[in-house]
């Protein structure tokens, strides 16, 4: 005959509960990580549009060194933002900032600032701007189209037309962390 003492008993109810933990720890990790696969998944056919059929990639011509003018620049900076594929609540205003002589070329910075106004709040806390650069070489062909680069005020990373999908996200993103910040801040 066995004796089964408190000790014994003890130790199994610890056992048994450290077995309920460990199993839902590792359930719980098992989920995490299929919902990361699946997130990853979808954040990489965002990415890479040819993987998503229902993405058509847009081409704009640009127009030649020799026609550009700082107000063409804006009339192409408008033609090309209105293929993106952006919530029609999003408004958005075009200003050029200065042009900018270098060696080789001229550079004409413009600024888009986004936002999204209501009827309760008809002027937003904070808006998103995405800056445009317009080259003009000097020694290209005139012939040629001028070259284009975009990027977020978040970002320092250069977009090309034609090259990259916008993502409204980036716009979400940037006047998230502007409201975060003013929730932080006291005044």
């Amino acid at each position: 005959m066995s004796c089964v003492t408190m000790d014994d008993e003890y130790e199994h109810i610890l056992a048994e509960s450290a077995n309920i933990i460990i199993n839902e720890a590792m359930k719980n990790a098992f989920d995490h990580l299929r919902y990361m696969e699946q997130s990853q998944e979808r954040t990489s056919q965002d990415q890479n549009p040819n993987k998503t059929s229902s993405y058509k990639k847009k081409t704009m011509a640009w127009t030649a060194c020799k026609d550009f003018t700082v107000e063409l620049g804006k009339q192409q900076i408008e033609e090309f933002i209105s293929t993106w594929e952006i919530h029609e609540s999003w408004l958005h205003c075009i200003d050029f900032l200065r042009a900018t002589e270098l060696e080789f070329s001229k550079q004409y910075h413009y600024q888009v600032k986004w936002s999204i106004p209501t009827r309760r709040k008809p002027i937003p806390y904070a808006t998103a701007c995405v800056y445009f650069i317009i080259e003009v070489s000097k020694i290209k062909p005139s012939t040629l189209p001028v070259e284009v680069y975009y990027f977020t005020e978040s970002n320092r990373l250069k977009h090309r037309p034609n090259e990259t999908r916008f993502r409204e996200k980036w716009l979400k993103d940037i006047i998230e962390s502007k409201m975060f910040l003013m929730e932080t801040v006291d005044f």
